[in-house]
């Protein structure tokens, strides 16, 4: 049991780790400056321990991911957790994820001259072949993940940093307007932004079917060894992110940077020369070839369980949509993924909380149905906004709640309307 939970601790890392977790580090670290383990540890609070939360609130409940909705109206639980598996999977990650292994790990050595669409089509082709094929059987998922390519994404992130650690000398700069007076603050809520909650309820039930696929069946062991899990996944995930915000702040002297895939190139240019292209090549590949394998077996195994379709069919389904949508290309996907994700993920956020908090008002329905309705009323403003929809009359009123402007306005609302209903159940 302890080696299976090692190799489900590592598919865990690996479906995680995609490439926006690649790239949010170095800008933490280049922008901190000097502020930086501050920032750092509130990054990872939320962009570890909360997607660890999520995972363990799965075990909680069950595999079924719906019950998370369902305390709100069965019907609710079953439009949101398909609106979720939807944007995570084949509307907007997947293709976000090939999209973006494309453009750091293939397009900076294509010739000039030569149509980035057509190889775009080329490499989606393989790309999402690989993914199908992958995802075929997903009880063989931890062993081809957890013990082929999460060593190998590993390795190759080790040694861009082993090597950052021996080449890159300069001194931090002064921490930038963000991070100057709040630091831990400003960090805590870039690692709320990585969305990764939102994937955890997905990928809860790739662990949760591992662990039972191995012969655990008692609700505490289950619990506990996906607790272990979240753990060996988390601590690979801080190691990781600390290491990659420590390379951010050590290129400030390098020079300006417009995100945290410049950074990286650069910092593997110099530590590792022509090579170091190559090896970043490798890392973002497998970073998002093992995100997009997790996703499309998590939307399987959800839409088979809720549908008529087989789970072969369902990922047959889930790769050639993630293929089309893919070809649209980045720009396009990320422009039409960020409203969306603004709208849902404080929603999930709530949900994820009050399942941990549910024997506290006995699984109140109306605490549920009143925290998620005023959740709901922030976030979808805030996604609409997001689209670029002005909404004169109501603006003034939303904006000038706590936290608003640091993307947490919906914090207030969950807790008044989860007071609100336990007051009305307890009349």
């Amino acid at each position: 049991m302890v080696k299976q939970t090692f190799l489900i601790g590592f598919m865990l890392f690996a479906l995680f780790f995609g490439a926006g977790n690649l790239i949010y580090p170095p800008t933490l670290g280049l922008e901190a400056g000097t502020s930086f383990w501050p920032a750092m540890v509130g990054f990872i609070l939320t962009g570890v321990g909360l997607p660890i939360l999520a995972i363990v609130a799965i075990a909680l409940i069950s595999d079924r991911t719906s019950e998370l909705g369902s305390k709100v109206h069965p019907s609710f639980g079953l439009l949101f957790t398909s609106i979720i598996y939807l944007a995570i999977g084949p509307f907007f990650g997947i293709p976000r994820a090939a999209n973006v292994a494309f453009e750091m790990g293939v397009l900076p050595s294509v010739q000039a001259g030569v149509s980035h669409t057509s190889i775009l089509v080329l490499f989606t082709v393989v790309f999402f072949s690989l993914v199908y094929w992958f995802s075929l059987n997903p009880s063989k998922l931890v062993d081809r993940i957890g013990q082929w390519l999460t060593p190998a994404l590993l390795m190759a992130v080790a040694a861009l940093c082993i090597g950052s650690f021996f080449m890159l000398r300069s001194p931090s700069s002064i921490p930038g307007e963000k991070y100057h007076t709040a630091p831990f603050f400003s960090g805590f809520v870039e690692g709320y932004l990585t969305m990764d909650a939102i994937a955890a309820l997905a990928f809860g039930i790739i662990v949760v079917t591992a662990y039972k696929d191995s012969g655990v069946q008692d609700k505490k062991t289950l619990v506990t060894s996906t607790l272990k899990a979240g753990i060996i996944s988390g601590a690979a995930l801080t190691l990781v992110y600390g290491s990659l915000g420590w390379i951010g702040a050590k290129m400030a002297a390098q020079g300006s940077f417009d995100n945290g895939g410049q950074i990286l190139s650069s910092a593997t240019q110099l530590v590792y020369g022509n090579f170091g292209l190559l090896l970043l090549g490798l890392i973002v590949a497998l970073a998002c070839f093992t995100t997009s394998i997790g996703l499309t077996v998590a939307c399987a195994q959800y839409f088979a369980r809720t549908t008529r379709f087989s789970y072969k069919q369902i990922a047959a389904i889930v790769s050639i949509a993630s293929f089309l949508i893919a070809n649209l290309g980045l720009n396009q996907i990320i422009a039409i993924s960020v409203p969306v994700l603004v709208a849902i993920y404080p929603i999930a956020i709530v949900l994820v909380l009050l399942t941990f908090l549910d024997k506290w008002f006995e699984g109140s329905t109306s605490v549920y149905r009143g925290a998620i309705l005023l959740t709901a009323i922030v976030s979808i403003y805030q996604g609409l906004t997001e689209f670029g929809l002005e909404m004169s009359a109501v603006q003034p009123w939303i904006e000038q709640l706590p936290l608003f402007s640091v993307g947490l306005g919906w914090l207030l609302p969950a807790v008044i309307g989860a007071s609100i209903g336990g007051f009305l159940d307890h009349r």
